[in-house]
């Protein structure tokens, strides 16, 4: 399903739950160790998606493990991306010669806790997903927006090495027609580190789908994109 919000030139591979079969480097066992049953196999089934698209890339991959920020520490040549929520989990990944940057993001498919919509969305971004459910009420749009907003994120941290908070990006969905997916844009409200600006566009082009029980966010930063609002 993700590949229907990436492009050609990214690799994917998917789960809808948790792979018997997915096995850890020793490194990863180690990582792993303190964890509790449920989150370790969630650990080893999205690694199992990661080396899945490897694969596919031509790229065998090594151990994944956590950087200081939690994303994995790719090998060389790849930019990646991981994600997983209830029964679902997926991995992205691409050239560093085709793509500088991507991030997906899942989430399930329901209404933030109360009070979570305030605590992510700027003014305007409330008032647009106010204007949103009046002609396409089926989208859990408050949902949505915390998933492209993660999406962001993990575009955002490898290139900058810095935090991003809720509020430091500004999203706006356009849904393609009545079908449940589109594009989104996210302009970036806090300036790029130094050394870093020139890498990162002040906005973000991304798309979405909103599936049964699930809603998926993906950014892709082409290396030959052009730097424009």
């Amino acid at each position: 399903m993700i590949t229907r919000i990436l492009p050609d030139f990214v690799t994917a591979a998917e789960s809808y739950g948790d792979e018997p079969a997915a096995g850890l480097f020793p490194e990863e066992q180690r990582h792993a160790a303190t964890m509790c049953p449920v989150r370790r196999r969630e650990f080893a089934t999205v690694r199992h998606c990661a080396r899945r698209a490897g694969l596919r890339l031509g790229v065998p991959l090594a151990p994944l493990l956590p950087g200081p920020r939690g994303a994995p520490r790719w090998p060389d040549g790849v930019v990646g991306s991981l994600t997983h929520c209830a029964g679902y989990r997926a991995a992205a990944l691409a050239r560093a010669a085709d793509v500088r940057a991507l991030g997906i993001d899942a989430e399930p498919h329901r209404p933030l806790p109360d009070g979570m919509l305030d605590r992510i969305a700027l003014p305007e971004e409330q008032a647009h997903l106010h204007a949103l459910r009046r002609p396409a009420g089926d989208v859990c749009w408050d949902r949505l927006l915390f998933c492209a907003k993660e999406a962001v994120y993990k575009v955002w941290s490898p290139l900058t090495r810095a935090w991003l908070g809720f509020d430091e990006a500004s999203i706006v969905f356009a849904p393609a027609g009545d079908a449940p997916t589109g594009t989104f844009r996210a302009r970036l409200l806090r300036a790029a580190p130094a050394g870093s600006a020139d890498r990162l566009p002040p906005v973000l082009h991304g798309n979405w789908l909103a599936a049964p029980g699930l809603l998926l966010a993906a950014i892709v930063l082409p290396r030959d994109s052009v730097d424009t609002p």
